[in-house]
């Protein structure tokens, strides 16, 4: 899984330029208030504490499949290709016709990593935090490499997988080599960890059958014919 042709470029690793852009299916953190932090949007009846810390985190929302989104007050529309803070000045130029000074907050929500191990037959989903993360912390979080894995070979793939995304490497064994793994991670990433050639225990599992058989049959002679 994940074999690179020897003709696929290797990219030479360059820290993200390009700031996140809104897309279908996107769940968005969206927390309004006025300038002075006095909340417009959201404030529920009931308890005061639970309706603060709702406050303070924000109200999610789903970026339909068309690009749009419902949002209170504006209904639905389009929000699809702008980055973070091209949808919050958006969005508070459309809500300046309801209000005064709005001030608003975005975060996407569901923004995921794909982390594979030994021969892509373990798999983890990691949630990219608000604060983002770290190539060393993805892997940290799903519990570190298994003593079958190369961490001097693991390949970050970026990019859509269906036009050429781009390929990195990693060599995470020696101390001198972490400095290079603080890179954040993007939505959509896919991290490969390598493993090492395990023909022995593959062998032992393909003749494992066989040799149950023959300890059976054995058996079975030697009950009956001994």
């Amino acid at each position: 899984m994940f074999i690179v042709d020897e003709e696929h470029p290797i990219a030479e690793f360059k820290p993200s330029e390009k700031e996140y852009k809104i897309k279908p299916f996107d769940k968005l953190s969206v927390r309004i208030t006025t300038n002075d932090g006095f909340s417009l949007i959201g404030v529920g009846q009931g308890n005061t504490e639970s309706s603060y810390r709702r406050q303070q985190q924000g109200f999610e929302y789903l970026v339909e499949f068309d690009g749009l989104i419902k949002l209170p007050t504006l209904g639905r529309i389009p929000i699809t290709g702008y980055t973070m803070r091209e949808a919050e000045e958006y969005l508070e130029e459309l809500y300046s016709q309801y209000y005064q000074s709005p001030f608003v907050l975005l975060s996407v929500t569901n923004r995921k990593a794909y982390i594979f191990f030994n021969g892509a037959t373990k798999a983890n989903i990691v949630t990219i935090p608000t604060e983002n993360l770290t190539l060393i912390e993805a892997i940290a979080s799903t519990g570190g490499v298994t003593e079958i894995s190369r961490s001097y070979r693991i390949k970050l793939i970026r990019g859509e997988l269906t036009e050429n995304p781009e390929v990195y490497y990693w060599n995470l064994r020696r101390l001198d080599d972490l400095k290079d793994s603080n890179i954040l991670l993007e939505a959509n990433d896919v991290i490969y960890v390598d493993s090492k050639p395990q023909y022995i225990s593959r062998a032992l599992r393909e003749v494992a059958p066989y040799l149950t058989l023959l300890t059976t049959a054995l058996s079975v002679y030697g009950i009956f014919f001994r």
